[in-house]
């Protein structure tokens, strides 16, 4: 029998693989200035759930700690960023330019998922539709930086996946 003064035992935490900023640390500062050049312009709670979905769909669980955090000191409901995870199904809870900035988002991560080609629509693996569905609903200079921030998080996806980056010690806004 279990007593509430019982502790639970997690798993053991992980070492990172590489300290990669130590050890490149001009390619880190070229990085901190890409994202930060990328997320001009756009709202940042946007800027977040694009962050999540890709972190979630790259598996980076060093950036899903990050960015929900952020998310959350950005003043994101957890329901909508729990709701990420199964957008589709959960439609509900965002609004249509957020759903094509979703959509692209997965559409860019994911880029050898792609059928457009096959399918003759052309455009690569970014499918003309879900980049017709982005371009409704951003002007194209803020198109620019969604595809930008998309572009950035995939590779600091990346870095923290590669590197085997422990998530649970980033406190939001740390890295801004």
């Amino acid at each position: 029998m279990t007593t509430a003064e019982e502790t639970v035992e997690y798993a053991a935490e992980h070492a990172p693989r590489l300290e990669w900023a130590k050890h490149a640390p001009e390619v880190y500062k070229a990085m901190i200035r890409l994202d930060a050049a990328a997320r001009r312009g756009l709202d940042p709670k946007l800027g977040e759930l694009v962050k999540i979905r890709a972190s979630q769909l790259n598996h980076c669980a060093f950036c899903l700690d990050m960015h929900t955090k952020d998310a959350l000191a950005a003043g994101e409901s957890v329901e909508r960023i729990v709701q990420l995870g199964a957008w589709e199904e959960s439609r509900h809870f965002y609004t249509e330019k957020e759903l094509a900035a979703i959509e692209l988002t997965e559409a860019v991560t994911v880029l050898t998922g792609g059928t457009s080609q096959a399918s003759g629509s052309g455009g690569g693996f970014v499918p003309d539709e879900v980049y017709a569905r982005a371009a409704e609903h951003f002007e194209e200079a803020e198109l620019a930086q969604l595809i930008a921030a998309i572009t950035v998080i995939n590779a600091w996806n990346r870095f923290g996946v590669t590197c085997r980056m422990a998530p649970g010690h980033y406190r939001p806004g740390q890295h801004a």
